[in-house]
């Protein structure tokens, strides 16, 4: 964990980075973010609306001519989860530790993945309501790469690594390994008593433009509060980002970005997380100025999960916070049970 007030960095951690070797975990560990990713995805195309090359109104399939089903499906229902689209991580993980490992070296092209969700029809008519489905920010990456004619890689490098100095952050696909210094990450299987997966290396293939990142604690509060305060995109476009629609109790979303309600009247922003071995809470103040950044080495376990989510009302409300049950994370979740969480 990482609790950047600017003033102040405050560090925290707990546990092994490794179990094999027993070395410790440590804050410059790098990780994979899993679903923060889908907030790097849509500041570039908010990025690309603010240059006059995007309308977040207008059709998908505008752009991508005969992708989707439906015309109506505009870019701004992709971005809030609004679409209809099916999640297509609901069948290929529908089965924790098999799913992962036939997905986990294999490298899918963005239409393959499409093609998974469109076996099933919309989930309800475009912009109805909200549902979070990985397929949206899949298609967010075509969308990237048509306006661009540049791989997701190029324009998060160009757009939001580089000019932040971003020194860990890292989009590899589809190499499987992670670069440098990182935290090993372990996926708990659904039988209680089976012995947990060493997920850390994989293609990520499955998720992409939708999670794919490796990163760091002190990278992502350096990304949300760059971008709450004003850093990444225009007033107009950051107005439209915090455009909320009711995401679960306590929460909103709206263009790529998650909003928390919490007990002491703070709201905060940001994104979760969820790869297999990896949970990530990642949020910051309304003006930037106070981020926190917290990972857990391990996934699909409830009770991690809900520690995850107490260290917000730790560093934003300056209290211990009895959790009163999980709140959703982002998927991809690539598990059952934080499938079963998400929806």
């Amino acid at each position: 964990t990482a609790w950047d007030d600017h003033a102040t960095v405050h560090k925290a951690t707990e546990g092994v980075a490794d179990r094999g070797t027993g070395e410790a975990m440590n804050t410059a560990d790098r990780f994979r973010v899993g679903s923060v990713t889908k907030t790097f995805s849509a500041v570039v195309l908010l990025q690309l609306a603010a240059e006059g090359r995007l309308g977040l109104d207008t059709s998908v399939n505008h752009y991508l001519p005969g992708l989707l089903p439906d015309d109506r499906i505009t870019v701004r229902h992709v971005l809030s989860h609004r679409s209809g689209l099916y999640d297509y991580t609901n069948d290929l993980f529908a089965h924790t530790v098999t799913g992962f490992e036939a997905a986990r070296n294999h490298v899918f092209t963005y239409r393959q993945l499409v093609a998974r969700s469109l076996k099933h029809p919309l989930t309800h008519a475009p912009g109805a309501a909200f549902d979070y489905s990985n397929t949206n920010f899949v298609v967010a990456g075509l969308l990237i790469e048509k306006l661009t004619g540049h791989p997701v890689r190029t324009e998060y490098q160009n757009r939001i690594i580089r000019p932040l100095g971003l020194t860990d952050t890292f989009y590899v696909h589809p190499d499987p390994r992670i670069p440098g210094r990182y935290a090993h990450g372990y996926l708990t299987p659904d039988d209680a008593k089976a012995a947990l997966v060493d997920a850390t290396d994989q293609t990520a293939s499955w998720a992409q433009s939708a999670g794919a990142l490796i990163s760091s604690t002190r990278d992502l509060n350096t990304f949300f509060s760059a971008l709450l305060g004003g850093g990444l995109l225009p007033t107009r476009q950051l107005t439209e980002m915090e455009r909320w629609v009711p995401a679960g109790t306590g929460q909103w979303y709206g263009l790529g970005l998650r909003r928390r309600d919490l007990s002491c009247g703070v709201s905060v922003y940001g994104h979760t997380g969820v790869v297999q071995g990896f949970y990530t809470y990642a949020f910051t103040s309304k003006d930037g100025r106070r981020s926190l950044t917290a990972l857990a080495n391990t996934s699909n376990n409830d009770a991690v999960h809900e520690a995850m989510l107490s260290t917000l009302e730790s560093a934003f409300c300056g209290k211990r916070s009895k959790v009163r049950g999980a709140a959703p994370l982002s998927r991809p979740a690539g598990e059952k049970a934080v499938n079963d969480l998400a929806r």
